[in-house]
């Protein structure tokens, strides 16, 4: 199917055509920006399980339809929005009694990228029973998805096209004194409709202030952390422990580009139930 990208046919022709994965696409974790003191390894999941067993009306304007999945801040649900002639949206919930809230966050970095075209739109946040909810755009399907439609590789031109995006959107993140530390094909997901043609940074989860947001001061340089993101794209100074910044993006970036070119990374088939051996593995050869 990377034929289809090869004969340089609109992509996003290529995107409507896997809009059937595209509810499925909008999971994604989060966590406190402020962590030094707690670290999340390889996207662990909320210590609070979420059960919706009936629709839910929320803020008397949002109505769940039906759960899409789940990831590190609670459970994910499709709604809709009857503010907006009942348009589909994507509403989160979690657990207001977890010892890791995690929606605050998503707010503050919504709130403060509302003019990034790259960045998804909030709708509403607050609580709703024992919940804290956030309301924001449903999105189509993520650059793995749209690989793996493609027969696992892109042609150059597609991943010119995609990364172009991807760079704007992360400097844009930077130019907001923040990194966002877990960088990967899934947190990259193509709007819908109108906006299939636009990729959107999602999972703010292990976002993190490199710097002081009004004085623009550098966060010191600290040894000693444990791994944060995703082993797989991770950069070589975070299997060494050290305090992330700008350049670990970057160099997350770079290896995002050599799988959606390759199809796979050279560490990938590495196989050990050890996490902290399986790491120290990919790093060697990284």
């Amino acid at each position: 199917m990377s034929d289809v990208l090869k004969l340089e046919a609109p992509l996003g022709d290529v995107i409507r055509k896997s809009k059937l994965k595209a509810i499925k696409s909008i999971v994604s974790s989060f966590q406190p920006i402020n962590n030094d003191k707690i670290e999340f390894k390889n996207n662990e999941h909320s210590d609070k399980n979420i059960s919706l067993d009936k629709i839910q009306i929320v803020a008397n304007r949002f109505i769940t339809i039906k759960r899409l999945g789940s990831g590190g801040f609670g459970e994910v649900y499709l709604a809709k929005d009857k503010n907006q002639n009942d348009l589909l949206i994507a509403i989160k919930f979690e657990n207001i009694n977890t010892s890791r809230p995690q929606l605050s966050i998503e707010k503050y970095v919504f709130e403060i990228m509302y003019e990034c075209s790259y960045i998804p739109k909030m709708f509403y946040f607050g609580i709703h029973n024992e919940y804290t909810v956030l309301a924001m755009d449903l999105l189509g399907p993520s650059v793995e998805d749209l690989l793996n439609f493609c027969g696992r590789k892109f042609s150059l031109k597609t991943i010119c096209m995609i990364m172009e995006q991807i760079l704007r959107g992360i400097e844009a993140l930077h130019n907001h004194s923040l990194v966002h530390r877990d960088l990967k094909p899934d947190n990259f997901l193509f709007g819908l409709g109108m906006k299939s043609h636009i990729v959107h940074l999602i999972d703010f989860g292990l976002c993190k202030n490199y710097r002081h947001p009004l004085t623009y001061e550098h966060i010191l340089y600290r040894t000693g952390k444990t791994l944060t993101g995703t082993a797989r794209y991770c950069s070589l100074y975070t299997h060494h422990g050290l305090e992330q910044s700008r350049r670990d993006d970057i160099e997350c970036l770079s290896y995002i580009i050599i799988y959606l070119a390759k199809g796979f990374l050279p560490w990938m088939s590495i196989k050990n139930s050890n996490r902290k051996k399986r790491n120290e593995k990919l790093m060697e050869i990284k």
